[in-house]
């Protein structure tokens, strides 16, 4: 029998708990977060705005369906860490390629099993947000508790900028096959979108593809001459992580594309979006992450089951007239979406292309192609 590691995770205000490692040896700290998806794990672990975070999954077993390969949803891991109350050993699933602690391990993910999970979940609701380290080199309580206190948080970070692509790209991909189809295709007619990638996950871009934009996406710091000389039909803001006020590029550059393409932004993208009109935004005291957040869509009435990853918000307050509030969280009231009142611009903090998550909301990318066509027949 392999003799098992030893982890241990400490919290800044002196929690600390010990348990197994299930991943790759090392030490990794962030702010910690927990995820309400029962399932999903790998499309959090590569989804670009867990950067910076460290991920406690609230449901006890993780892992029973392995990992398959096709399910990333960017190159590598973001995650600095990964906490779970049971890691199953076993991959019941055909699809599998390896089983999650062998992915964890291979992809360089710093994990954890055996502690206390849902511990963590009340401190973080009660405390708000708080800085965490898992270790496997380090057991020595104080020692571990100073370097929590003393990891950097995602305040004023701009982490896009760290995540973001490096150089323009062409992306083609439609949804797999084996994807439900409850998504109307687009019509032969193609349109061009240029997608802002401060984070994006692959099926953001699927998703776009399939529903008639051909793509090309650009790093988060492009300037806006250099989007519209490709002449794209639309803009597309993408998803990310870290503090939206500290993406002072992008913000720059959709500041100067307002009002010259159709936008539709998407959780970062939502953020950015919102400062560059007029709107604030702050940090939460322990964010949403999950694939069960319950919004309600004022423009048609409906209530949607979301897939939401964002530890900062926009102030309702602070909404300029030019702004209307669209969709709301009906668990504490947060601004889910915004549409302009004259452009032809809207936005939502949640993830319609889910991945994990619900699809009760991928209709909003027919939403935003209907608006290009409309905003093109206008003009």
């Amino acid at each position: 029998m392999t003799e098992r590691t030893r982890a241990h995770l400490a919290v800044e205000n002196g929690t600390v708990l010990s348990g197994w490692s299930v991943g790759a040896p090392g030490e990794r700290s962030g702010d910690l977060v927990f995820n309400t998806s029962m399932t999903g794990y790998q499309e959090i672990l590569t989804d670009p705005s867990y950067a910076g975070q460290v991920v406690v999954m609230t449901y006890p077993l993780i892992g029973n369906y392995g990992v398959a390969s096709e399910d990333d949803e960017s190159a590598r891991t973001w995650a600095e860490a990964f906490v779970v109350r049971e890691m199953s050993s076993i991959a019941s699933n055909h699809r599998a390629t390896s089983t999650l602690p062998e992915w964890l391990a291979a992809n360089g993910v710093v994990a954890i099993e055996g502690v206390d999970t849902r511990l963590l979940t009340k401190m973080t609701r009660t405390e708000g947000s708080l800085r965490c380290i898992v270790s496997t080199e380090d057991s020595d309580p104080d020692s571990l508790v100073a370097k929590a206190r003393a990891a950097q948080t995602t305040d004023g970070r701009d982490l896009a900028s760290e995540v973001s692509c490096r150089e323009p790209y062409t992306w083609m991909d439609d949804y797999d096959d084996s994807y439900p189809g409850l998504l109307p295709g687009g019509s032969d007619e193609r349109l061009r979108v240029v997608a802002y990638d401060f984070g994006a996950k692959r099926n953001i871009l699927r998703s776009l593809v399939h529903t008639g934009f051909d793509v090309t996406v650009v790093p988060a710091w492009t300037p806006a001459n250099d989007v519209l000389a490709l002449e794209p039909d639309a803009i597309f803001l993408s998803n990310g992580p870290g503090d939206p006020a500290a993406v002072t590029r992008g913000i720059e550059a959709v500041g100067e594309l307002v009002g010259k393409r159709p936008i539709f932004g998407i959780c970062l993208g939502h953020q950015i979006l919102s400062i560059v009109l007029g709107a604030k935004t702050h940090k939460m005291p322990f964010g949403h992450h999950g694939a069960n957040h319950p919004v309600r869509d004022h423009i048609t009435g409906k209530v949607e089951i979301t897939s939401q990853n964002h530890s900062f918000a926009v102030d309702p307050d602070s909404l300029p007239d030019t702004l209307e509030l669209t969709h709301v969280n009906l668990n504490d009231g947060t601004v889910e979406g915004l549409r302009h009142r004259e452009l032809p611009i809207f936005s939502v903090q949640y993830h319609p292309e889910a991945a994990p998550g619900p699809l009760d909301s991928s209709h909003l990318f027919q939403r935003f192609r209907d608006l290009v066509r409309t905003s093109a027949a206008a003009t």
